[in-house]
């Protein structure tokens, strides 16, 4: 990534996420704590307001606006492909979303103009109406802490009732699992959307522990695959 990139992504994670430490910041965009302090320097020389607060973090001034949004050919192909990705994949009101976040894109754009239908690289295929109605089931429960009633049908065919907290959806180029706390097992589970043949709210709260979150997940997950990894021979050169 070019260092004008970086200063461009840098001004814009302060903006969205003010206030916000130099460790937050090295960490989203990838670089040493001693290069932010160094890209904050030449942000400040260059005229944006910036500033920073012992122990809290950056922030810029009050007035401060981003100049009009220019993106480069490149740059347009890949918004264009990502949104019709998720329009073609998501619930019907992240899909909706995805279009309206596009045409909002176009219409602050300078330089291009924004037409789908002209688009050389293309996403194909859709994913069925019962998983969309699941996608937005799990999403809805994700946001507001819910625990849902699934039932669930193994690859094997066996079929199972269980109680999940759900935590995450991910997409893996033509399926959708939701990572999940599992009640029933009392472990953290992945199940694939289109396996789920009915799904509902619970009268259950979700478990009383905060350690229970996609991070932990997130984390587990790793710990997984480098164990399997670090077993599997088939793996090693």
């Amino acid at each position: 990534m070019r260092k004008a990139d970086r200063l461009f992504q840098l001004v814009n994670l302060i903006r969205v996420h003010q206030p916000i430490s130099a460790e937050r910041l090295a960490n989203r965009i990838g670089v040493s704590v001693r290069s932010i302090y160094r890209y904050i320097d030449d942000l400040s020389f260059s005229g944006i307001p910036i500033y920073g607060t012992a122990g809290v973090g950056y922030a810029l001034d009050a007035d401060f606006e981003m100049p009009p949004l220019t993106l480069n050919r490149l740059e347009l192909d890949a918004l264009m492909l990502g949104m019709e990705m998720l329009s073609a994949s998501a619930d019907n009101d992240l899909s909706a979303a995805a279009r309206m976040l596009l045409s909002k894109i176009s219409a602050s754009l300078v330089h291009h103009k924004v037409d789908p239908s002209t688009a050389k690289i293309r996403a194909l295929g859709t994913t069925p109406s019962s998983t969309r109605g699941h996608l937005a089931t799990l999403r809805n429960a994700i946001e507001n802490t819910q625990t849902l009633k699934i039932t669930y049908t193994r690859l094997d065919g066996a079929v199972s009732q269980r109680l999940i907290c759900p935590l995450g959806l991910f997409y893996w180029g033509g399926k959708w699992t939701v990572g999940s706390w599992c009640c029933t097992r009392v472990a953290y589970r992945d199940f694939r959307v289109d396996r789920i043949t009915s799904i509902a709210v619970a009268q259950q709260p979700p478990p009383d522990n905060p350690a229970l979150d996609l991070q932990a997940y997130m984390k587990h997950q790793a710990s997984q695959w480098k164990a399997i990894i670090a077993t599997d021979t088939t793996l090693s050169v």
